[in-house]
């Protein structure tokens, strides 16, 4: 279903198919890690993103800040999974990467956003917190750590898509594809390394 979500849904009109596929995935991720006796946190995480695939199918600002709201939730599930896995301190030049992308979006984002700005702003902190943890991970849940990065790329993404339609309408198609690869790609990454 993931993938018919991302050759044929993604970049398609708002439908009740759309947003079936599009749920369908990640719900089915959050079913696995919880009968795989997953963590508590890893299937609030999963089941949270399912809510905002689904909101984020529909179309308006309230459906946009519903699903903003079940992502900002999910990371926090996230965060509390991985706090409690973290071994030391990230490693300095990726951290400090993620920081200045987390910054540099008061410069290209947070203009473009209008009412947004502030849940979008509260959205970067906890995915920059999120993306952080990652980096502290012990080698062995590598995956993991990839599978945040490519969230971060997802998300920021996403949010080019969202708000700065100057710039992704040259490619919105194949923006899409992309975006929905990464991201489902990363909520896989995430679970199968983090549900045992």
């Amino acid at each position: 279903m993931a993938v018919i979500y991302g050759l044929w849904f993604c970049h398609g009109p708002v439908s009740v198919w759309r947003s079936v596929v599009k749920t369908v995935p990640v719900a089915v991720l959050a079913l696995w890690a919880a009968l795989a006796d997953g963590p508590v946190w890893l299937v609030a995480a999963l089941a949270l993103s399912a809510v905002g695939d689904y909101a984020l199918s529909r179309a308006g600002e309230r459906a946009f800040l519903v699903g903003l709201c079940a992502f900002a939730l999910a990371h926090v599930a996230y965060i509390a999974l991985l706090f409690g896995l973290v071994d030391g301190m990230p490693p300095v030049v990726p951290l400090v990467a993620l920081v200045a992308l987390a910054v540099s979006t008061e410069l290209w984002l947070a203009p473009h956003t209008g009412e947004m700005r502030w849940p979008v702003r509260g959205y970067v902190g906890l995915i920059t917190v999120m993306a952080g943890c990652a980096l502290a991970l012990p080698g062995a849940l590598w995956l993991a750590a990839l599978g945040a990065g490519a969230f971060v790329l997802s998300d920021t993404l996403l949010a080019v898509q969202m708000f700065r339609r100057d710039v992704a309408e040259r490619f919105d198609r194949a923006l899409s594809v992309v975006l929905w690869a990464l991201y489902f790609g990363a909520q896989v990454m995430m679970a199968v390394a983090l549900a045992g």
